[in-house]
């Protein structure tokens, strides 16, 4: 069995991305995402950490995060957001669930793992927040940052860190960092 290398680091900021099973579109809805918030939501009263940024597209989410001071527990909370949306969720799900996911009593919601990456500095932290909210145009989805609802994108703006034409044009490097 592989051995998974994670970085734990107590009040540490980190990027994430969590895949949906084999990319099935089920934050495609209204409802998917707004329990998404409600499962957020939730761990956070639970298990605080603060949401620095967010975009949620129809099979992956990109984030970051950061934990409280001598707290490196992600994986918990991932775990906890992942469960609870599972059994709260109704909506369609992939279909093509594996005997050992159907022995797990799994539900082709989310696929097992997810990827983090520790932030190093301001401008690690600045480059995977341009990712985050680029991420949305990068897939075809909209034309510009602003046309996406479900991303952090306007709240960065209305707090001065990004113009509101901000993706109008693009470095090359945002659009090839590719953490997915």
């Amino acid at each position: 069995m592989p051995e998974y290398r994670r970085a734990w680091t107590s009040g540490g900021t980190f990027f994430f991305t969590v895949v949906t099973y084999n990319r099935y579109p089920i934050l495609a809805q209204e409802p998917a995402i707004d329990l998404l918030h409600r499962c957020f939501h939730t761990v956070i009263i639970e298990r605080p950490f603060q949401m620095d940024a967010l975009v949620i597209l129809p099979d992956h989410l990109h984030c970051i995060w950061t934990l409280p001071d001598n707290d490196s527990d992600f994986s918990t909370r991932w775990k906890r957001i992942k469960t609870t949306f599972t059994k709260r969720y109704s909506g369609d799900k992939a279909d093509d669930i594996s005997e050992s996911m159907r022995k797990k009593k799994e539900r082709g919601v989310w696929q097992r793992r997810f990827w983090e990456h520790m932030i190093r500095d301001q401008e690690d932290f600045n480059r995977h927040c341009d990712y985050i909210h680029y991420n949305p145009v990068k897939h075809g989805l909209v034309g510009l940052p602003t046309e996406w609802k479900h991303s952090s994108f306007m709240e960065f703006v209305k707090q001065g860190y990004y113009p509101e034409n901000w993706g109008h044009t693009i470095r090359k490097e945002v659009i090839e960092m590719d953490f997915e």
